[in-house]
This record gives structure tokens, sequence and C-alpha cells, in this order.
């Protein structure tokens, strides 16, 4: 009975820093969607980069912590981090500017409610 309550603790906790970091990433979101550049590290621009490196730090942070819960859990990682990681990174020149980026991930999190396990 205890490892069952110890499990459930987990878990719970797991969706909270899921929660967590589904705002955190909706406000990076927000201010990059504002025109802040270096959220999505597109450019070699150091300053934009260091600008926007708090929010990754933290973004980074709380996955971390949610991939420990799910891995104790015996669950996948945490999707939604690994597709923002994947989102990250130098593109060709012709690709969408990271304002217009953070606004296509901003419409499709609204479509994507939290219901989702991540």
């Amino acid at each position: 009975m205890a490892k069952i309550d110890r499990l459930e603790r987990m878990d719970t906790r797991r969706t909270e820093l899921e929660s967590e970091y589904r705002a955190a990433l909706i406000e990076a979101l927000r201010v990059t969607a504002a025109g802040q550049w270096g959220l999505f590290g597109h450019n070699k621009d150091k300053q934009a980069r260091a600008k926007a490196a708090p929010m990754v730090d933290g973004l980074t942070e709380l996955a971390d912590a949610i991939d420990d819960l799910r891995d104790q859990l015996d669950m996948e990682p945490f999707e939604l981090h690994a597709e923002f990681l994947a989102a990250r990174g130098p593109v060709q020149s012709h690709a969408v500017g990271e304002p217009k980026q953070a606004q296509a991930w901003l419409d499709r999190l609204a479509l994507d409610r939290p219901t989702q396990e991540g």
C-alpha cells in the first residue's frame, strides 16, 4: 500500500510539473512571438541567446525533473520538451523567423489542451 501511495504522489507531482512546464513554455513563446529572438537559437546572435538563456534553462530544469519522475514511473520521456528541443538550433536562411515559429507553437498548444499526457 505504501508503494502505491508513493507512486500516486510521484504521478501527481509529475502532472503538476508538466503543467508548470507548459505554462513556462507558453510564456516563453509569447515573449518570442512578441519579437524577442533567441528561444529557438536559430541565429548566432549571442545577445539574443543570452537573453533567452534563462527561459531555456528553466524549461530544461523542469523537463529533467519531469523525465526523472517519468523514468521512475516507467513512462516514456516528456514528449513536449523533446519536440521543443528538436525545434531549436540553426535553420536555413529561408526558414520562418522565431516570432512566427513561436506563434505557430502557441496556436498548436491552444488546440492541444493539457489533457494530453505530454
